[in-house]
Formats: C-alpha cells, sequence, structure tokens
C-alpha cells in the first residue's frame, strides 16, 4: 500500500534520456520588449542579482545603445560565475562587432528568421536561398571572430522543417558543432504532444534534432499565445532538449513566454535530484517586478501570486492547519512565500478559533489555548456571517478587525465575567 501524507512520500519523476538541463534567461532581452516596459539601468542589474541568487545559468541582453552597454558592463563586472552574460545579435557583421566590443561576452545569440513570412515578407529578401546565405555568413564571422554561438531560429512552428529548417541547421553544425539551436515557437503555435508532426510538434522536431541530426545542444524558446508555454517547454526537455529560454513571470511580447519562476519549481520539486536551483527569492522578485517595473503580478499566479498560500474555505483552512500538505503543494517558505488564513464568507469554525488564539497570544504576550466549543466564537462567527448575508461586505475580514472582535469579546468583556461567575474557556 502507498501512502502519501507528506511531501517527502511522493515520487518523483525523471527525465527519460537522463540529460542535463539547463535555464537561459531572457527577461532582459525579450522582456524588454513587453509593450510598456521600460528597464533603466539599475532594473537590469538587480533582475541580474535575482537570477544569481536563484542560481540560473545564462542571460542574454541587447548591446545596441548606451544603457544596453552599460547595464552589461556593471553585470560583467561583478564576476559571477552565474549567470553568464552573452549577447544577442541580427544576422550582420555590424550587430556581431557590437557583441565583439563587450570585453568579457563570450557568447551571442544570432536571429535566424525562417518563416516564410519572417524571410520574404519582413525581411524583403527575394528567397530562403538568400536567408540560409546570410544565416551561414553570420554565424562563420562570429565563430571567425571567437564568439561561442546560439542559433535562434525564430517562428520554427510557422516555417517548413524539412525543406528549409533543418538542411539549415545541418550547415549551421557544420560550422560550430556546438552551436545552440534555439527552437523558437514564436507566435505559440506549438503542440506539446507525441505524434503531431511538424511545424507544431515540439516533440517531433526535438527528437529530430536530437536522434536524426545529432545536435549537441537543443534549447526551446516558447510564447504563450495558446496558452502551452510551460507544456511546450517540458515537452522539449522531455524528449531531449537539454535548455530552455525563459523570463521571469513570462514577461515578453503579446502573451508573453514560459515562465522562468515555474520550470525551475517543477525542476526543484518534481523531477528526482534536482536541487541546484534556489527558490526563496522569487516572490521577493515578483514584488520588484510589480513594484519597479509595473507588472501586474495577479494574485493567482503560480508559484508568486499572493493567493498562493492563502486560505479562506472553511474545509481547506482546517485541512491547512492540520497539516499544511491537504492543501499546498509545495511549502511557502520554499518560495519566500507566506501563508495567509483568512476569514470570510465560507471560512468554518476552525479558522476561526486558529486566528482568533493567534491574536490572543499577541496581544497577552503568554501562550493561550482557545477550544472550538468556546461560545465566544461563536457570537464571533455570527456577526461576521450577518455582515456577508446583508450583503456589507465583500471582503475578508482584516486582521486589524479581527483584533478588534478579540479585544471585545476575549479581553474586555471575559475579564468581568471571570471576576464575578469565575469562568474562562482560556486555559
Amino acid at each position: 500500500m502507498k501512502v502519501y501524507k507528506n511531501y517527502d512520500d511522493l515520487p518523483k519523476i525523471k527525465f527519460p534520456r537522463g540529460q542535463e538541463v539547463f535555464i537561459s534567461d531572457s527577461t532582459i532581452r525579450d522582456g524588454s520588449q513587453m509593450p510598456g516596459v521600460v528597464m533603466s539601468k539599475n532594473h537590469k542589474l538587480q533582475i541580474f542579482e535575482y537570477l544569481h541568487q536563484i542560481g540560473i545559468e545564462k542571460l542574454e541582453t541587447f548591446v545596441f545603445n548606451h544603457r544596453d552597454k552599460e547595464a552589461a558592463r556593471s553585470m560583467l563586472n561583478k564576476g559571477y560565475e552565474f549567470p553568464e552574460v552573452t549577447g544577442w545579435a541580427r544576422a550582420n557583421p555590424a550587430d556581431i562587432d557590437l557583441v565583439l566590443e563587450m570585453d568579457g561576452i563570450e557568447e551571442t545569440g544570432i536571429l535566424m528568421s525562417v518563416s516564410d513570412s519572417h524571410v520574404i515578407d519582413k525581411m524583403g529578401l527575394p528567397n530562403r536561398e538568400a536567408a540560409e546565405e546570410k544565416y551561414l555568413d553570420a554565424l562563420q564571422y562570429a565563430v571567425d571572430h571567437g564568439l561561442r554561438t546560439r542559433a535562434h531560429i525564430e517562428d520554427m512552428t510557422r516555417a517548413d522543417n524539412y525543406g528549409f529548417v533543418f538542411p539549415l541547421v545541418e550547415k549551421l553544425i557544420e560550422i560550430d558543432p556546438d552551436c545552440i539551436i534555439r527552437l523558437c515557437d514564436t507566435l505559440g503555435m506549438g503542440i506539446p504532444f507525441e505524434g503531431v508532426d511538424e511545424p507544431y510538434g515540439i516533440p517531433t522536431m526535438v527528437k529530430y534534432l536530437h536522434d536524426e541530426m545529432n545536435v549537441k545542444n537543443i534549447e526551446t524558446h516558447v510564447h504563450d499565445d495558446f496558452g502551452l508555454g510551460m507544456a511546450n517547454t517540458l515537452a522539449g526537455y522531455w524528449h531531449g532538449a537539454n535548455w530552455s529560454s525563459l523570463t521571469f513571470l513570462g514577461i515578453g511580447e503579446r502573451a508573453g513566454n514560459t515562465e522562468i519562476e515555474k520550470v525551475v519549481l517543477f525542476l526543484h520539486e518534481r523531477i528526482e535530484g534536482f536541487d541546484k536551483y534556489n527558490l526563496e527569492a522569487v516572490t521577493e522578485f515578483a514584488r520588484f517586478m510589480e513594484r519597479e517595473i509595473g507588472i501586474r503580478v495577479p494574485r493567482n499566479k503560480a508559484v508568486v501570486g499572493k493567493n498562493i498560500f492563502a486560505h479562506e474555505s472553511g474545509i481547506h483552512t482546517a485541512g491547512v492547519i492540520k497539516n499544511p500538505f491537504t492543501y499546498e503543494a509545495y511549502l511557502p517558505e520554499l518560495v519566500g512565500g507566506k501563508r495567509l488564513l483568512l476569514i470570510g464568507d465560507s471560512s468554518g469554525l476552525e479558522v476561526l478559533r486558529h486566528k482568533v488564539e493567534e491574536t490572543l497570544n499577541e496581544l497577552m504576550g503568554v501562550e493561550a489555548k482557545v477550544l472550538k466549543q468556546d461560545p465566544r466564537l461563536k457570537e464571533i462567527q455570527d456577526h461576521i456571517h450577518r455582515l456577508y448575508d446583508q450583503e456589507l461586505r465583500v471582503s475578508s475580514i482584516s486582521d486589524e478587525e479581527l483584533r478588534g472582535y478579540v479585544e471585545k469579546y476575549f479581553m474586555f468583556e471575559p475579564i468581568v465575567e471571570s471576576e464575578t461567575h469565575e469562568k474562562t474557556n482560556i486555559r
């Protein structure tokens, strides 16, 4: 018989190929392109610090303007092993020269758009052959000048992969066998299920690159337009990718990207033997992004939302009080969060008892025990229920309001009662 009563009881899974996996952050690059977002040098440096605390292996940054370059220099001057600061360039020597001017940057991504709409309509090239020549020349230039490379295969899930992309990748790997081939699901068209062929099937494309073409380094970069970012990123790992390109909170163009905090949490908690990342700073990181960058974080956002460890309904709060494992997938301290037990219209007597006891202990400075049968609890509960029944209340009872109830029912009135009737339910 299998018994699952605490977090350690739950089995973890393994990636079937057993490869070591890594994360490349694009918050400063792709994330900064989110409409309405402007990142200062100090913003980028603080993001860099948070990524360092988590243990992310790599980040990519623009080096086009003065602000980009100053931020990159400051990050490099920190001397951290992680995250490694890498560049990003369009497929032309002038852009790559900007990366080369940044002493300390040893790797660059190179944009290689591969769908026909991008090649012909966006870039104005006459055909695929012209695009291929442009991309191969750019990669060769970067390699000749001593850079490690990352081929940013843009819009691969809307491209002719067997007819154009895979032959292009073969030539890229001939130039640089260690080149990271970034499979870009630019419009979120990818499907995470096996049996779906290209251009949509992430498993099919990753397996083809890995098994048929012997590509050493495969990375996914997935946008979330259809809400499948997380699923497609994990599908990439599952079928042989060893890198994923992510952004914190998923910020980026349109619907954004796969969220770094979700992937890190999944790897840490669900994959066997995976403990190289530290998530304790992610909640603080999210508050920073809200406060300084202006990113609104939904209350129910996985990992960092304010409701992730908030409980109000009677059944849930009673379960969490007895054993957090009952209704929390992971403990708050793992991600730097805090458990909140709220009192509202669906709350039961157990959470009220717990909160009253907690408040009473704070007010009196001694450890007191409140019994669930205490009639004063029922009086407080009845009063709260009347507020909701009469539609005088649409929010939870605040800690300050509860303090008022405790003072009224458990500190002032009981003192008189204990003198005259010599009875109290606090022991």
